[in-house]
């Protein structure tokens, strides 16, 4: 295993971190619940296997030490620092899981009930007070430093730097910068309000990090030593899946492999999306469009002067990239009467061109996931979405909204409402109009009609939104104080048909 290179595991590792952040900003349905278990699953496995494969390359060379001193006896020295250092942090962290399990039973089938792990109470009450740490959080942090000061002391030699820095990045405690562009504390970015199971899969990402780490230590100790031993504790037993993401109740399949990495095995040429670095193909690709992509090519080789030809062939699924939170308030799917209403409609990890939405009043608007809403009679309206997965499988969702009427609007005079003040002659040509005061939706309101009273006067009814000749004639008899009332205000709005319900008066003050 050459020191510093990417295994098979880590790679499926990286690709389920990417997996983890992107359900971070979904909504915590039960099915993403399921998903971020199965990826715990996924996790825990790999540090299971991680961890048997670590004690055999230690033991490996500890032989090498005792029958070679030199340089293996201080490698062997390092790695037994850096396996302490782990074997801690990582016991640690274990403790961290257990208090995040903590009142969860687990089912029959000996697995936790992913479901119900949507609360995040335990954590968010042990660990944090207000916007600061209790003393167990100040207590993860210390196990955080204390373990990164361990693996410090342990790693001086020059060789070993990338794997510190690796070690630095990976536990960085430092405030993070949240997407409003405020500072965050470290723990409070990652584990404040967040369901049990992801912080349970946040924890075992840890504890992978840390025997990640402790391989990558062992690995540079051992260096040729380690390639050239031909024993099957070199060997590493490699779970190949069909693909890297599943959808909950999808088969899974795939198989497991014994493999082996030799610098000396050298390909006579290579096709795929990569490049030929110490006798493996390292890809570099560009992910696509979202859904399940293939990952295909060719080794090869020549043996007894005949060229062998090694194909292969992957899958993985794309899920769109995170930019923002899906947050919404329950009591607040409402759309408007008479208005356009945006609608954006997605489904994870399925490309816009597989989805389909449709509703009464429903239409496309252009850009992926956009639509409009002009909704029509009714108190509600049920927009049904149909997905085609990658596997051919077509799944459904339902949301309901409430249809309102646009709300009451206030009377203006000159674009101003409530109490205006002004002489008569601003007055007398001044509009009669109707707003809606923090309204989302950009309308134009028309008004057809209102009523004119100045005090000690017969109530004046004008026909359109200015004033006729009957109500500047009242206006005429007005003095300095006198207050002119317009109410019965009826107002239309542009391009539609509907009558808007009772407008608020607005009073005119003579100066």
């Amino acid at each position: 295993m050459a020191g510093g290179k990417l295994t098979p595991r880590q790679k499926m590792i990286n690709l389920m971190y990417l997996v983890f952040i992107a359900m971070l900003a979904l909504n915590m349905s039960k099915e993403v619940l399921s998903a971020f278990g199965l990826m715990n699953e996924k996790f825990e496995a790999a540090n299971a296997g991680a961890k048997m494969t670590n004690q055999q390359m230690l033991a490996a060379l500890d032989q090498k030490a005792a029958e070679a001193a030199g340089e293996f006896a201080g490698a062997a020295a390092t790695a037994h620092k850096v396996e302490a250092a782990s074997k801690k942090f990582y016991d640690f962290i274990e403790g961290c899981k257990a208090e995040t399990k903590k009142g969860v039973e687990v089912g029959e089938n000996g697995k936790l009930p992913y479901e119900q792990m949507d609360k995040g109470a335990n954590l968010d009450e042990s660990w944090f007070i207000g916007d600061d740490y209790t003393k167990r959080g100040n207590d993860v942090i210390a196990a955080i430093n204390t373990y990164k000061a361990d693996m410090k002391a342990a790693l001086t030699d020059k060789k070993y730097a990338n794997i510190l820095a690796e070690v630095n990045k990976a536990f960085d405690i430092s405030d993070v910068t949240n997407k409003e562009g405020l500072k965050d504390k470290f723990l409070n970015y990652h584990f404040k309000g967040f369901p049990a199971i992801a912080s349970l899969s946040t924890l075992s990402a840890w504890q992978s990090d840390v025997k990640k780490a402790e391989s990558d230590v062992i690995s540079a100790a051992l260096g040729k030593a380690a390639v050239q031993a031909a024993s099957y504790s070199n060997y590493q037993a490699i779970v190949v899946l069909e693909k890297n993401a599943y959808f909950q109740g999808e088969n899974v399949k795939g198989k497991v492999v014994l493999g082996r990495y030799d610098e000396n095995t050298k390909p006579t040429s290579f096709q795929g999306p990569g490049k030929l670095e110490n006798g493996q193909a390292v890809i570099s690709l560009t992910a696509g469009a979202v859904g399940e992509q293939k990952i295909n090519g060719q080794f090869t080789f020549v043996e007894d002067g005949k060229t062998i030809p090694l194909k292969f062939e992957g899958a993985y699924v794309v899920v769109p990239r995170p930019n923002s939170a899906t947050i919404s308030a329950d009591k607040m799917n409402v759309v408007y009467r008479g208005v356009t209403n945006p609608i954006t409609v997605s489904f994870a990890g399925v490309s816009d061109n597989n989805v389909t939405a449709s509703a009464p009043g429903l239409v496309k608007a252009g850009a992926n996931g956009k639509y409009n809403m002009k909704p029509a009679s009714g108190n509600e309206v049920k927009i049904n979405v149909t997905a085609k997965l990658p596997d051919g499988k077509s799944v459904a969702d339902t949301k309901v909204f409430r249809i309102k009427s646009i709300p009451n609007p206030e009377g203006t005079i000159g674009g101003t409402s409530g109490v205006v003040k002004g002489q008569r002659s601003r007055l007398e040509a001044s509009t009669i109009g109707a707003a809606l005061p923090d309204f989302d939706f950009e309308v134009q309101l028309n008004v057809v009609q209102f009523s004119m009273k100045v005090t000690g006067q017969p109530t004046v009814v004008v026909n359109g939104n200015k004033l006729n000749a009957q109500a500047k004639a009242a206006l005429a008899r007005t003095t300095r104080g006198d207050q002119v009332t317009f109410s019965e205000i009826k107002t239309k709005l542009v391009g539609s048909d509907i009558d808007l319900r009772k407008t608020a008066i607005v009073v005119y003050e003579i100066q």
